[in-house]
């Protein structure tokens, strides 16, 4: 009996022991899967980075939209006086023309009779200034009467007028009036560039007609090219000129672009309840295309902070982490979660409001999406 009742208890001291034992094991595995491993390899070939905190600008902003313009004196209709038909359109949509280059030809004979007017006009003109000197002479003289003198001077002034109109009609019709003069009587007539730029819309083709005042082509000037912003009311008090603005083209690219306030507009859309707002645009950022839809961030505030870059943080239970190098070994990297409080964020950059934690710390800056979706929460990544 003495020898049963020592038999029982030595199972049950090793019964106790191995318990204990099992219980450090797994004590020991959690502590080990607390964090994640990643061997070099992996390191390498998902191009993982490491960085510190970096003190970076953060700024506040006011979200609005817009469109890319240019000022009305950089934006040209094209469109002819006297109605004609279309006979060169050497120009296509996006061509760049230069002031005074030629843009599109017209003929009609409307343009031969104007000249043909014009030039028996100013052939009788000096004839007829003649007759009237000649009889203000004789008037003065008390030779002729006045009714004569007056006849004289009324056709002389008459035929003035409609010689100087004339004149005028065709120098807008781009018409040499010398070359009419001399007996050079054309039936076609150009149009030129009023300015440098380019062609944006051709609504013409050749041998249409074209009535006096359709537009024929536009031309624009993209070297004065600005945003056109609509600001809401109640956000406008924080506007100044100056301002630094950050914007996008949603629908051509996912790269920012700056400007800045140039004019804060006076009055408010009734319908709309916005005011407008004329941001400056460096021309050599990028293509830009009259019309584009805008999406901007004009900067009110700005101030410095540390912070990392977006892709270093990630939200698990409303909570932010980082992953931070704990140890270096042969094979690889052991990193471990840290919980940060987050500040300001921008599209590229989050303040982190408890930096004492990550100081003189390597963070994982680039891959942490990767090895969490492999992992699991909370797992080890093989």
């Amino acid at each position: 009996m003495k020898n049963i009742y020592i038999l029982l208890f030595s199972l049950l001291f090793l019964a106790c022991g191995n318990k204990e034992n099992n219980t450090e094991t797994i004590e020991n595995s959690t502590t080990k899967n607390n964090g994640i491993t990643v061997t070099k390899a992996q390191f390498e070939s998902e191009q993982m980075v490491l960085d510190s905190l970096k003190t970076l600008d953060f700024s506040t902003g006011i979200a609005v939209t817009g469109m890319i313009d240019v000022p009305p004196k950089n934006k040209s209709s094209i469109t002819t006086f006297i109605g004609g038909y279309i006979t060169n359109t050497p120009l296509l949509v996006g061509d760049e023309v230069k002031k005074g280059q030629l843009l599109v030809s017209l003929k009609n004979p409307e343009y031969v009779e104007i000249q043909q007017n014009y030039l028996e006009i100013a052939e009788q003109l000096n004839y007829l200034k003649a007759e009237f000197n000649r009889q203000k002479t004789l008037f003065d003289e008390k030779i002729t009467s006045e009714k004569n003198y007056l006849k004289a001077q009324s056709t002389y002034k008459s035929s003035l007028a409609t010689y100087n109109g004339l004149k005028k009609k065709l120098q807008m019709m781009n018409i040499s009036t010398a070359a009419v003069e001399q007996g050079n009587i054309t039936s076609t007539i150009n149009l030129y560039a009023p300015i440098n730029g380019n062609v944006t819309k051709v609504n013409v083709s050749n041998g249409a007609y074209v009535a006096p005042n359709d537009v024929i082509l536009e031309i624009v000037d993209i070297d004065h090219i600005h945003l056109e912003l609509s600001v809401f009311e109640k956000d406008i008090m924080h506007i100044k000129k100056g301002q630094k603005i950050q914007f996008k083209i949603p629908e051509a690219s996912e790269k920012t672009f700056e400007a800045d306030v140039h004019l804060v507009g006076t009055t408010i859309d009734e319908t709309t309840r916005r005011v407008k707002v004329h941001g400056h645009v460096d021309k050599d950022l990028a293509n830009f295309i009259v019309g584009m839809f805008v999406e901007a961030n004009i900067i009110t505030d700005s101030k410095k902070g540390l912070g990392l870059p977006n892709e270093a943080i990630v939200s698990e239970d409303k909570n932010n982490y980082v992953l931070v190098l704990d140890e270096t070994t042969i094979d690889g990297y052991q990193f471990k979660k840290l919980k940060v409080n987050i500040g300001q964020q921008d599209e590229n950059a989050t303040e982190i409001l408890n930096p004492d934690i990550l100081q003189n710390k390597q963070i994982l800056v680039k891959g942490i999406g990767m090895l969490l979706e492999e992992s699991g929460e909370g797992g080890h990544s093989h």
